[in-house]
């Protein structure tokens, strides 16, 4: 049995990774962190124009109509090379709650102008430090109008517009879509251990906003999240990936004592454990692209799986790295912290993996129980 990925989507990912490696440099994400503006404009222009942005998008709404299966093979491109742009933000999170829970006529309105990068998308949730719990959000949307507070906004700073969570009338949480450039919307830039990817806390002060109407309740909010852990963890992947053959490149080439440093036992062992964590995390990111792409019921479990493998090999990876370059591994002048910046802020995004692993637990006590799945304050 063949648990790869199709011909077609292997071809794309060879594609995406000769031009990335060729466009986005390590220097390319270190001119970021120089830059007010965090985006690479003229990589996300091109990317756009090669239909990567649209990947998932159907053919009626401008896109490319591959499905899910692309996207997490360019996900994971996008991780090894860390790419400066709002990928993540806008692909999984905003197009993925307008292609889940829109209107036709909202789909018609944002899609295409997603699928060309024209607009950049974002999705608003986190409200308070702690764990998730969409029953608890305090952002409220009455009588057409939007208000409340969003904190660390991925690409808040960038975005066009946003799909905010709010409580509606009926206590329940739903998403609304807000126009970021509107005058009662206020942002503020919030500094992150990664600078190369913008976040943003915004404010919205009696901003009109529009209803994605078959978005209410816990658990469609939730299966958006579960959907979107499903694409970063394959971009997680790449990180990992990215900073395991760094490793392995210095070790082979760094000498001591006469010999590669990858000769000895202890940098062998290190990268071995590094390898394995990296694989772990593969096998459980093709079990949840599988589910999310057959729409399988399993996907809940399977996103989780892959969302707390990936965190670890994000982690691993990137601080084995940084160990296996020795004294100049932490140094400014060397790559390894761009990874590392990079893995610890994909941690964080949709839930800390502490909170994954209590979602696991609840999710499999549903199946097993045949039970509803608890949220993520259970």
């Amino acid at each position: 049995m063949n648990f790869d990925f199709p011909d077609e989507f292997k071809q794309l990912r060879d594609t995406a990774r000769e031009f990335l490696v060729e466009r986005c440099p390590p220097a390319a994400t270190r001119k970021a962190l120089e830059r007010a503006d965090k985006v690479d404009r003229v990589l996300w222009r091109e990317i756009g124009e090669m239909g990567w942005l649209s990947a998932a998008i159907p053919e009626a709404y401008g896109g490319l109509g591959l499905g899910h299966l692309a996207v997490c093979v360019l996900a994971e491109e996008m991780g090894r090379v860390i790419a400066p742009v709002p990928y993540a933000s806008s692909v999984y999170m905003a197009t993925e709650a307008l292609l889940l829970y829109g209107t036709e006529e909202q789909k018609k309105s944002y899609l295409p102008r997603l699928a060309t990068g024209q607009a950049v998308g974002t999705l608003a949730f986190v409200e308070k430090a702690g764990p998730l719990n969409p029953a608890s959000f305090d952002t409220r949307f009455l009588d057409g109008r939007l208000t409340g507070t969003k904190l660390v906004v991925p690409d808040g700073d960038v975005a066009d517009f946003a799909i905010v969570a709010v409580r509606s009338l009926e206590e329940a949480p739903s998403l609304c879509i807000v126009d970021l450039g509107d005058a009662a919307v206020s942002k503020m830039v919030r500094p992150t251990v990664d600078p190369s990817r913008g976040h943003a806390t915004i404010r919205f002060e009696g901003v009109p906003a529009e209803p994605l109407p078959q978005a209410n309740g816990a658990t469609a909010f939730q299966s958006l999240i579960d959907r979107a852990a499903v694409m970063m963890a394959f971009e997680q992947l790449g990180v990992a990936t990215a900073a395991l053959e760094m490793a392995r490149d210095y070790a082979k080439s760094r000498y001591a004592f006469g010999r590669p440093i990858g000769s000895f036992q202890a940098i062998k062992h290190k990268l071995v454990e590094v390898y394995i964590a990296t694989e772990l995390a593969r096998s459980n990111c093709y079990w949840a692209a599988w589910a999310l792409e057959s729409e399988s019921s399993e996907l809940a479990v399977a996103a989780a799986a892959s969302r707390i493998a990936s965190c670890d090999a994000g982690w691993t990876a990137t601080r084995e790295n940084i160990q296996t370059h020795g004294g100049m591994g932490f140094t400014w002048e060397m790559d390894c912290h761009l990874y590392y910046r990079r893995a610890r802020l994909q941690a964080l995004a949709l839930g800390s993996a502490r909170e994954w692993k209590r979602k696991l637990l609840g999710a499999l006590w549903a199946r097993e129980s045949a039970a509803t799945p608890t949220d993520y304050a259970a």
